[in-house]
């Protein structure tokens, strides 16, 4: 079982910036790798930035140098800075978890989702 508690959505002008934050309650957080997705109107869930349990972390083309996700394992958190906002950033961002281990790896976990809109 796989919890999640998403924040930090909003609205920002152009080139602001916006940290997401969404809290991963599971009972070994080692076993998943840790993504955030977003989805704008009409169009599919896209990746944005990855956390593998290696701690490396890509991201979408349409994001390096603006994004940056990063976690907090003490607080089992992980965050979405993002800087320079453009309007096509605006979307639902999705928090992530896939199973890397074991009989569901594979799996995949979702929080509720957090708004962004960003005006021009």
């Amino acid at each position: 079982q796989v919890q999640f508690v998403e924040s930090g959505g909003g609205l920002v002008q152009a080139g602001g910036s916006l940290r997401l934050s969404c809290e991963i309650t599971t009972n070994n957080p080692s076993l998943y790798a840790k993504a955030w997705y977003r989805q704008a109107p009409g169009k599919q869930r896209e990746l944005v930035a990855v956390l593998d349990t290696g701690g490396r972390t890509n991201y979408a083309d349409s994001v390096k140098g603006r994004f940056t996700m990063s976690t907090d394992n003490a607080k089992n958190t992980v965050y979405l800075q993002m800087n320079s906002l453009k309007s096509e950033d605006t979307a639902v961002y999705y928090c992530n978890a896939e199973k890397i281990s074991g009989w569901d790896v594979g799996a995949l976990y979702w929080g509720q989702g957090t708004q962004v809109t960003v005006s021009s």
